[in-house]
């Protein structure tokens, strides 16, 4: 469960939920007013840096980013970067660091089940390379992050050769993206990916496009001007949703796919893939207690029920390959799911 140390953070969280809940329109879906309803309303936990562990290859990532080399400096400075973002909107995976894991690998027992340790980031994706290669060898291609917090999935693909500058990010809290310019130290200069505040669920930002059959008569978008998704639609190469669409009900998960299906360009190989909590059989509400976390109550996919959306329901039968993979976190507490997917256009 979720706890304060003190009855006044419990009161300034009780006011900072409430604040939140405010900014919502009472004639838009919100993506907040998504997360609020899977999250229980006990406060969060206080940070904890017993939870901070950086593996070897992040390391080298960040130190190559940042230019410290120091393990306690570089410590420091990522724990005062998670602060900031904790007060922005309290995630669980911000308090449990998952942003250090999205460049190394996962290990998996014989089993196939993860640890607690790992997470299952943008480079641990089987589409990951097939991403990457449409970045070196088509014309304007476009890599979409949807829900990218501080950017550290698309730094990543851009370290691994991705054209930072064909890369769009967008998150609900525009704070993210600038706190991880100072994560990385970095700036829109040295790092010249584009970022778009906005609500996923607001059509002003993304709406919702049938799959386009053929490549858009429209000219390629100038990415730097953009303030909405919506000029996007049919130009995107690659789309990648890591921990984004278990934030939201069934409608809203269906809604979500069908406009980032517009979104996708009709190139053979266009690819939208990510990682989410799922189920193993069926599909339906997920009810846990985690001890990172607080009590969730999440609509989860299976395989099956995953791969029947894509293919069949948001894009014509036949029309994409769907591949999926649950893996299980057997060490954490409820041993939750997590499916990885991945929907590649033919």
């Amino acid at each position: 469960m979720w706890f304060m140390e003190d009855r006044q953070s419990q009161l300034d969280f009780t006011t900072h939920m409430a604040n939140l809940n405010n900014t919502a329109s009472d004639n838009q879906p919100s993506n907040l007013v998504a997360v609020n309803a899977i999250m229980s309303n006990n406060p969060p936990p206080p940070l904890d840096d017993r939870l901070y562990e950086l593996k070897p290859a992040a390391a080298a990532v960040f130190r190559s980013q940042t230019g410290i080399d120091d393990d306690d400096v570089l410590k420091k400075h990522i724990l005062v970067v998670q602060a900031k973002a904790y007060k922005i909107f309290p995630y669980p995976c911000i308090r449990i660091f998952s942003f250090l894991r999205c460049v190394t690998t996962y290990s998996v027992d014989t089993a196939g089940a993860l640890t607690a340790g790992d997470r299952l980031g943008v480079m641990n994706a089987p589409a990951y390379e097939q991403a990457l290669k449409l970045g070196r060898e088509r014309k304007d291609a476009v890599w979409l992050d949807i829900g990218c917090c501080f950017g550290a999935d698309v730094r990543k693909a851009a370290f691994d050769g991705f054209p930072a500058a064909s890369i769009v990010a967008t998150d609900l809290h525009p704070g993210y993206w600038d706190l991880g310019h100072e994560l990385f130290k970095s700036t829109p200069e040295t790092f010249p990916a584009h970022f778009i505040a906005g609500d996923a669920l607001d059509p002003s930002i993304l709406s919702v496009a049938p799959p386009a059959l053929a490549k858009p008569d429209s000219p390629h978008p100038q990415l730097s001007s953009l303030t909405s998704l919506n000029p996007l639609h049919g130009h995107v190469s690659t789309i990648y949703a890591g921990a984004f669409f278990h934030i939201f009900d069934e409608a809203q998960q269906l809604h979500l796919a069908q406009a980032l299906a517009g979104l996708l360009s009709p190139e053979p190989g266009s690819v939208i893939f990510g990682a989410h909590l799922g189920l193993p059989e069926g599909k339906g509400i997920l009810t846990q207690t985690s001890a990172y976390s607080t009590d969730l109550h999440i609509f989860c996919h299976s395989s099956d029920s995953w791969e029947a959306l894509w293919d069949g329901e948001v894009f014509e039968k036949g029309s994409v390959k769907v591949s999926t993979n649950m893996k299980q976190y057997k060490d954490l507490p409820d041993s939750p799911w997590v499916l990885v997917w991945s929907v590649e256009r033919l």
